[in-house]
């Protein structure tokens, strides 16, 4: 139980700062395309996790599970940013932030259907209690919908699929190395994925960028990129992937709540009332001890294909 308590703080921790980093997100969408953004944001990350992978001497994957890391990396660390920037650009950020909320209920539908979690009543209410509150929350910013916004929620939800899809196929390829030198890679893939995207659509040109922005792209890198996404796949590694994926309803809210404070504007009840929901679900779902996740095949211990990569 140990074990499963650090897991979700290390959840929780992650996307708390994942929440403060959209504010730096959304300061840097008129300098940077999102590309080139997620390229600095994920290649400072690595840069940094590479060295203490070396120094801690971290496992790395087996060879055998490399083009699996490389792979998983693009799906979170490319295709995922790509869809969530695109996502944006259609849709508002409260009706982003609900579509992208969902993650934690596709990550419990799918961890079920591929027979790597249980799924049960406790679990699934709490999942639907989290995103009821990040409803509450964000329902001012839901009434108000720019003409193709069931596009950038379609977008939205596509990215959502995207971070379920990494919950459950990450967690064996993180215990057979570490979520130190797992993230590095992954962010190193995606990182060049973008980059190749961003070199495509556009001219290789040095941002133009004041001091206020050089340090918004350097606490993306450092906290948004190389903390953050070591705490999830820290946490991966420790517990389930729904009660990891189930902390994302935290990530809208802390930006909501974070944005409030920056701002100067008055702190509602809904927020309040939403964040109060949001935390009651994730408790429920997070102390389900009744079902644990069942136990890895031999043969997932084996190969990366057993573990639903294709």
């Amino acid at each position: 139980m140990a074990r499963e308590g650090l897991g979700v703080a290390a959840a929780l921790a992650s996307s708390t700062l994942g929440g403060t980093s959209v504010v730096a997100t959304r300061s840097l969408m008129g300098g940077l395309d999102p590309a080139t953004l997620g390229v600095f944001r994920f290649g400072i990350g690595c840069a940094l996790l590479v060295p203490v992978v070396l120094a801690l001497r971290s496992p790395w994957p087996p060879r055998r599970d490399l083009p699996a890391v490389a792979l998983l990396g693009l799906l979170f660390f490319a295709a995922f940013p790509f869809l969530f920037n695109a996502a944006l650009a259609h849709t508002t950020a409260a009706r982003g932030a609900l579509a992208l909320s969902t993650q934690p209920l596709l990550t419990l539908t799918a961890g079920a259907a591929l027979g790597i979690e249980r799924l049960t009543l406790r679990k699934t209410a709490g999942v639907l209690l989290a995103m009821a509150g990040v409803a509450l929350a964000l329902g001012a910013g839901l009434e108000a919908a720019p003409p193709r916004a069931w596009l950038g929620d379609l977008l939205m939800v596509g990215a959502a699929g995207c971070g379920a899809l990494y919950n459950i196929w990450s967690r064996p390829f993180i215990r057979r190395g570490s979520a130190l030198s797992f993230s590095a890679l992954g962010m190193a893939s995606g990182s060049l994925g973008l980059a190749a995207l961003a070199l495509w659509s556009r001219p290789a040109v040095l941002p133009v960028l004041d001091p206020a922005g050089w340090a918004a792209v350097l606490y993306l890198g450092i906290v948004g990129g190389a903390v953050t996404f070591f705490l999830w796949a820290f946490a991966l590694g420790r517990t389930t992937p729904t009660r990891v994926a189930v902390s994302v309803a935290v990530n809208p809210v802390v930006a909501a709540l974070f944005g409030t404070l920056a701002l100067g504007e008055p702190l509602g009840w809904p927020l309040l009332a939403g964040l109060a929901a949001v935390a009651a679900g994730i408790a429920l779902a997070a102390t389900d001890g009744r079902h644990r996740a069942p136990p890895e095949p031999a043969s997932a211990a084996a190969s990366p294909g057993s573990a639903g990569l294709p």
